[in-house]
């Protein structure tokens, strides 16, 4: 029995290597351009703190294909977008996001690391009419084109969230 163990611990190790080699490596590896794009990411959701959204959309990509949250809503672009930003800073002050974390993303075809940026928060703020603070956790998935966010999404409970202020 212990040297049947030893013997699939030795192959698991070794399919691992022939699948991609040194899993150590590739699993530590970082995209050259993450950093720099988790930099651009972090400036887009602090310029909603100054309530900046010129300034957010000339972070995102002409072609930008963005998942709103929203139950059963379509993927909507740019223009949409910024509108999308707009309405949040009007209806809400004192925005702040709080990360918990800043991870890479991968390539959903692939499984590797592609320069993506995802980050784990909670959003909190005031809502402006009501007067009433709030704390909303959330997902944030951003991908990158020329140095720009081209793709991603907002991932909360959006209908909760609003209702909240009825």
């Amino acid at each position: 029995m212990k040297k049947l163990l030893i013997v699939l611990i030795g192959l698991a190790f070794t399919s691992c290597s022939y699948l991609g080699g040194d899993v150590t490596t590739s699993v530590n590896d970082q995209h050259p351009d993450f950093e720099k794009n988790k930099e651009i990411a972090q400036k887009f959701i602090d310029l909603h703190f100054v309530e900046d959204w010129e300034a957010q959309a000339e972070l995102v990509h002409e072609d930008l294909d963005w998942s709103p949250p929203m139950y059963g809503s379509e993927n909507y672009g740019k223009a949409e977008h910024v509108e999308a930003m707009k309405m949040y800073q009007q209806m809400f002050d004192n925005i702040k996001f709080e990360a918990d974390y800043w991870l890479p993303g991968v390539d959903p075809e692939t499984g590797m690391r592609d320069g993506s940026v995802r980050t784990y928060g909670t959003w909190t703020g005031v809502h402006t009419e009501s007067g009433k603070e709030w704390a909303l956790k959330s997902y944030h998935p951003m991908a990158f084109k020329d140095g720009k966010i081209i793709g991603g999404g907002d991932y909360f409970d959006f209908g909760g969230f609003m209702a909240s202020f009825q």
